[in-house]
């Protein structure tokens, strides 16, 4: 049986799942790549280092997302966004940055934890997860599509 995800179903897949894959237009060609991100109801959240998905972004703020739950060729769920790019900020940034730690990066430690790890007084080094830039996807169109037999 092929369908329609209702509302419910594609909010239940967003808030659920923790990996997309993000299209972004490089010039003449789409680029897509696996992205980590958080949803909170109405944005995804996501960080990225500098480089060709940023610099795509940046000129074209037009997004795809898919979002996928397989259990196999022929039982599955896929979520489509189309979304809008925006480049966080000062505080925005680090509010973003504090959801996305504490609700996917959990098990490999939350923010909070490193401070406390050999020295209460130390600086906490975020250097090898920590990206440059913090951005959000506005959905502007979801959509979702399922397969059960």
């Amino acid at each position: 049986m092929h369908g329609e995800l209702t509302k419910q179903q594609t909010e239940n897949i967003l808030l659920s799942q923790s990996v997309c894959r993000i299209a972004c237009i490089d010039g003449k060609f789409p680029y897509i790549v696996p992205l980590n991100y958080f949803y909170d109801g109405k944005y995804i959240y996501a960080q990225s280092q500098e480089g060709k998905k940023i610099k795509a972004l940046r000129k074209n703020p037009n997004v795809c997302i898919q979002v996928d739950i397989v259990n196999s060729m022929n039982n599955w769920q896929s979520v489509i966004i189309y979304g809008e790019f925006e480049e966080l900020k000062g505080e925005e940034s680090e509010k973003a940055r504090a959801l996305l730690f504490d609700s996917i990066f959990t098990l490999m430690t939350n923010a909070k934890t490193h401070k406390f790890e050999h020295n209460r007084d130390a600086t906490i080094d975020d250097s090898n997860r920590i990206k440059l830039i913090m951005f959000r996807i506005k959905l502007l169109e979801t959509m979702g599509r399922f397969e059960k037999q």
